[in-house]
């Protein structure tokens, strides 16, 4: 199990605890997926949902329920009862599709604490909890929602306030929105509200729950913040997640070693005449050969670049194989997967596990 380096004893947030929503079957991350559910994938040097946990943890939350469902056993396995990260950790499985609602409501019999702080497990962020906590009560909320701002709303729903953040509606996408926030993934909510979420079917806090909640006339609030906001929904959005991660461009005390231009994890190589940057992440026992460029990238254990190899914004799973001079931008390669010499793989190409790719077999240019 990961501690959280870093992580010193924080002062305990009374009447809180969490709750995470980690059943997605990431589909969009295939094949990364296959073999761990999205939470789990390894995010600068440790399972995404380790860096999330630390933060709860330095927020002052202790107790913290995982709503599980894809892999379930998965979570339970590396993080047992929490203790190496400081939490008292529970694990309730989704036997069925709930929603995002319906999940939260799954979870309710772990729940004893007023305030429950709900995040989806596949976002990362540096938001303290305690603000959302603080403007919460500050507010006598009901609900009380992280927003964030985006350059183009157009791609999500978006989420009007008035000028006090009071929230007033939810709006699906369209090609006109009346403001540039939108729902971030991360809630409170007052127990009572959680308990008057249906049981045992689908719901949805965007499309039922929420706007159900406004028209009986319930204070939802807004809590807006400029902090670092990326849903890791893509292997393009998970690399460069990482990448940030390494960087330090998002804190988080569960960073496995000081932020820079590459993490090196125990036993990876990299040869004296190889570069490695752009928040880059060489895995346990990974092998970077002489004259190999690796930039931007996740390279997972056991995983080899060899000689000459350009890797860019792309992935290789555990044990993958990247021959002498083969180009990788943007690319995502599985688990045990082998890209032979002087293949090219460019815009989102993925190679699923075990798949062998022999030298030259691939290419997005003629010259060879």
């Amino acid at each position: 199990m990961d501690s959280c380096p870093g992580v010193g004893p924080a002062e305990s947030l009374p009447g809180v605890e969490a709750v995470v929503l980690v059943g997605g079957l990431g589909t969009r991350m295939r094949p990364l997926t296959l073999s761990a559910p999205k939470p789990m994938l390894p995010t600068a040097g440790v399972p995404l949902l380790t860096h999330l946990l630390g933060r709860i943890r330095a927020a002052g939350v202790r107790h913290v329920v995982l709503g599980t469902s894809y892999r379930a056993e998965v979570f339970a396995t590396h993080f047992g009862d929490g203790t190496a990260l400081g939490l008292e950790l529970e694990y309730v499985v989704e036997e069925q599709p709930l929603g995002t609602a319906g999940g939260i409501r799954n979870v309710v019999s772990a729940l004893t604490e007023p305030d429950v702080l709900v995040f989806n497990g596949d976002v990362l962020s540096g938001l303290d909890p305690a603000e959302v906590i603080q403007t919460h009560r500050k507010a006598g909320a009901d609900v009380t929602l992280h927003l964030v701002r985006v350059p183009d709303p157009r791609a999500f729903g978006c989420v009007p306030t008035t000028p006090d953040g009071q929230v007033l509606g939810f709006l699906e996408k369209t090609d006109d929105p009346p403001t540039d926030l939108i729902n971030a993934g991360c809630y409170v909510f007052r127990r009572e509200v959680i308990d008057s979420i249906p049981v045992g079917r689908a719901v949805s806090v965007e499309r039922e729950t929420f706007p159900g909640l406004l028209a009986a006339g319930a204070h939802l609030q807004a809590h807006v913040d400029a902090s670092y906001w990326l849903d890791l929904g893509t292997p393009a959005a998970y690399v460069q997640g990482s990448a940030d991660l390494v960087r330090g461009l998002v804190p988080s005390p569960a960073l496995p070693g000081p932020v820079g231009e590459a993490l090196l994890l125990p036993g990876a190589s990299v040869h004296p005449d190889a570069r490695v940057g752009g928040g880059s992440v060489v895995g346990a026992d990974a092998v970077v050969q002489g004259g190999a460029q690796v930039f931007g990238s996740v390279l997972m254990d056991r995983a080899q670049v060899g000689p000459g190899a350009d890797v860019q914004r792309s992935v290789l799973g555990i044990g993958a194989r990247v021959g002498a001079g083969a180009v990788l931008h943007d690319a995502v390669v599985g688990d045990g997967a082998v890209v032979g010499a002087r293949c090219e793989l460019r815009e989102g190409l993925r190679v699923w596990p075990g798949v062998v790719l022999p030298d030259n077999g691939v290419r997005f240019s003629a010259d060879v």
